[in-house]
């Protein structure tokens, strides 16, 4: 007999007798029951279902307003405690419609409404232990636990959820291992073992308590090394277990303790005499004092008769025991629930009370009991969820006790449902528990300077410890480097072609020298402006390559410096359109070397074709082009500045990231494009009778032009961090450099040192040159 469930029962009956007793409450109602003994077995439990559907028991009376006797089937029941016979009794009852209210079934499965739709419960869902304690296991730091539950529909759905959370939570399994106190004693032994040999100190055990019992006392024939136990409710506020020390320091979620006034005295108020009125309670008396009472009817197993010297008050059993009222105040609950949704039945006018009609007003129950208490359902018929965080220590004359550290209420909002004692904090909670399990890992924390590589066919959380691989710490950041040793960081340097850089003063040199040789030319061309070899050729493109000219020494200089968004859109675009306009200057310049000869043959009328305002035309067509290039890669994908932190390992380069690399290349292959094509007709003029060929001079520079930009490319790919730009600006200051010496050092030559070579006759060829 479980005397425990039959405080349960008295509490039930003590609960009507109350409600009986209130005017406020069913007035000139008088509530009746009855009372079944499921024995926890679901074969028992669906036969009284059935009872109780068919209406077979009348145990509902009372009297109306007209004092008539009127008896009916059910309306309402509170149980099972146990969950797989409440699902058992839940699927009968709610075929009828008739509201079950349990006290402390709690598997989560119980709270589908489309199963179970007459069913109720006072005690949470386990859905929420499970989730709670699993981030509690978290929070300490357990990281490699073992599991054990029972073979039952509250064990297997309970750890369910349990481990569906913990797996979310980071935490790995050693073992889940299931047993049932009626399945064969080796399974127990087996399960024992199991734990003995685990390497894993910390397990939950998510037991009913029958079953936490049986493998508590196979456990202590040959105790394990010291375990952390995590609780579940049912065995966690069990004080029958209290003398077991290996599980000194256990903590779970129960039930929180309540007062019930009134409820000690009623259940040590039983005499032989009440004993002898109900089977249940003869049993109790006669097994707690092992004598037979007299008048009972049937034989009985003890031979002693009772002689009327028993007292109860001196029994130490489940029964007596109201220290610690957790699932008795459920009950206390469920009955009030039932009597508050009759009272609404009645309050609503109906004379029939249904049960279809106290299962809809059970929805909708929303009170305080006496010893205030809220009751109410959410829409899956469920509470909401209430903890005690309960820990098992020891008190000063050695023996366990239950200490509750904190509170879990689900109605609070996410991340404040917990609330610890004041007197109590985590630290100290922390303590008692860890002070046999001081940790529960499969592989201990990597030191520093290794990381940690998983051990194949096992779960993440056991893994060897290796050295860092080159370029990383244990704890590596973006903008930090390790030292030699890999166990800490160091700042890394930032890189970029800055103004005082050796190489960048170099390079600034030798872009203002380039500038300042092109402004001279400019200004010796324009003093002699009305020379004959200024005029020759076009001089209106040769002032405009020259200022291109300076634009391309100078537009270097925008690589120089840290990269910025406005400098990195910059320095592309004006360097390939400043360059464009150089070589249509250059082409321009070689189509009229090539025309004019053409139009000293007879009968030929080929300049007018490209006179000055078809060259200026033409240059500005091809600038053109490059411009729309340079505006369309502008607009759809930018460069953009950005820190290389991958090129090397102990420095951080500052760049400017091409945004489009279609649009980096189609800027210089225009370029290039333009450049080849001047090559070309340059090339094919160059034989063409005249002292001054010009054409020759273009070949020149153009060879010296294309043979940079090649040679930038592999160079361009391959350089590291800050050379990159300088390889670039490498490569406009040459080209440049070779237009403006090709093309202009032998005219200024001329101008400055060979004055009388400065004539049309002498361009025209007629006068031989003369040996110097």
């Amino acid at each position: 007999m479980d005397f425990r469930e039959l405080r349960f029962a008295r509490a039930m009956e003590f609960t009507i007798h109350e409600i009986n007793n209130r005017t406020d409450l069913l007035p000139d109602i008088t509530l009746g029951y009855q009372i079944y003994d499921s024995c926890s077995a679901v074969p028992m439990a669906i036969k009284v279902a059935f009872q109780f559907a068919n209406g077979l028991v009348p145990i509902f009376n009372y009297v109306n307003s007209c004092s008539k006797s009127v008896a009916a089937a059910v309306p309402a029941l509170v149980g099972e405690s146990a969950s797989t016979p409440s699902i058992s009794m839940a699927r009968i009852l709610g075929l009828f419609g008739i509201p079950q209210v349990s006290n402390y079934a709690t598997c989560a499965c119980l709270s589908d409404k489309r199963q179970f739709p007459a069913f109720f419960r006072t005690v949470p869902s386990d859905e929420h232990q499970a989730a709670a304690l699993a981030r509690m296991v978290k929070f300490f730091g357990w990281t490699w636990i073992g599991a054990v539950r029972s073979d039952s529909d509250y064990g297997n759905n309970g750890m369910a959820a349990f481990l569906k959370t913990a797996q979310e939570e980071g935490i790995c399994v050693e073992y889940s291992e299931a047993y049932y106190r009626t399945q064969p004693r080796s399974k127990l032994e087996r399960v024992a073992n199991v734990i003995r040999k685990s390497t894993a100190r910390v397990i939950v055990a998510f037991l009913a308590s029958g079953d936490m019992k049986f493998l508590l006392e196979e456990l202590a024939r040959q105790p394990p090394p010291p375990l952390q136990w995590i609780g579940s409710e049912t065995w966690i506020i069990e004080t029958e277990f209290l003398r077991y020390n290996m599980c000194a320091g256990a903590i779970g979620f129960g039930i929180p303790r309540s007062v019930i006034p009134g409820l000690p005295e009623f259940l040590l108020d039983l005499s032989p005499e009440q004993a002898l009125q109900s089977p249940l309670l003869m049993e109790f008396w006669e097994r707690s004092f092992s004598c037979s009472l007299k008048g009972r009817t049937g034989s009985s197993e003890f031979l002693r008769e009772c002689d009327g010297s028993e007292d109860i008050r001196a029994l130490q059993n489940p029964y007596t025991d109201t220290s610690q009222l957790r699932v008795t105040n459920m009950v206390y609950k469920a009955t009030y629930a039932i009597a508050h949704a009759i009272h609404g039945v009645i309050c609503s006018g109906t004379q029939l009370y249904l049960p279809l009609q106290i299962l809809n007003r059970l929805k909708r129950v929303n009170f305080t009991t006496k010893n205030g208490y809220q009751v109410s359902f959410d829409s899956n018929g469920d509470p909401v969820a209430v903890y005690e965080l309960i820990n098992w220590q020891f008190k000063k004359d050695g023996a366990l006790n239950f200490v509750p550290v904190g509170y879990y209420d689900s109605s609070k909002p996410r991340g404040q449902e917990f609330r610890m004692n004041s007197a109590i904090s985590w630290t100290e909670v922390q303590y008692n528990t860890l002070r046999l399990v001081p940790v529960s890992v499969c592989s201990e924390s990597c030191p520093p300077g290794t990381r940690k590589a998983v051990q194949k066919g096992r779960p993440v959380c056991c893994y060897d410890c290796i050295p860092c691989a080159e370029g990383e710490i244990s704890n590596k950041t973006g903008c930090l480097w390790p030292n030699t040793k890999r166990d800490s960081c160091l700042p890394k340097s930032i890189e970029f072609l800055s103004w005082d850089d050796t190489l960048g003063i170099i390079l600034t040199v030798f872009s203002v020298t380039g500038a300042f040789i092109a402004v001279c030319v400019t200004a010796v061309f324009y003093k002699h402006r009305a020379s004959p070899i200024v005029r020759a050729n076009n001089s209106e493109l040769s002032f405009l390559l020259l200022f291109s000219l300076t634009l391309c020494f100078l537009c270097s200089l925008t690589f120089i410096g840290r990269p910025s968004e406005w400098s990195c859109m910059l320095r592309h675009t004006v360097f390939g359109i400043t360059f464009v306009l150089c070589i249509s200057c250059v082409l321009g310049k070689t189509i009229v070397v090539l025309m004019a000869f053409r139009a000293t043959l007879p009968g030929s009328n080929v300049m007018k074709w490209f006179g000055l305002p078809q060259q200026r035309l033409s240059v500005l067509a091809f600038t053109l082009i490059q411009v729309i290039i340079c505006v369309l890669w502008l607009t759809i994908s930018p460069p953009f500045p950005f820190k290389n932190v991958k090129h090397y390992k102990d420095k951080i380069i500052l760049e400017c990231g091409l945004g489009s690399d279609v649009g980096f290349w189609a800027v210089l292959g225009y370029i290039g494009f333009l450049a080849v094509l001047c090559f070309i007709l340059a090339f094919l003029a160059r034989k063409l009778p005249d002292n001054f060929n010009e054409a020759k001079f273009i070949t020149f520079s153009m060879l010296i032009f294309c043979a940079v930009w090649i040679t930038f490319i592999p160079a361009y790919v391959s350089s590291p961090g800050k050379f990159t730009v300088a390889v670039e600006i490498f490569a406009i200051l040459a080209s440049s450099f070779g237009l403006i010496i090709c093309i202009f050092a032998p005219k200024c030559f001329i101008i400055v040192f060979r004055p009388e070579q400065n004539t049309k006759k002498h361009l025209m060829g007629k006068v031989p040159s003369k040996a110097l």
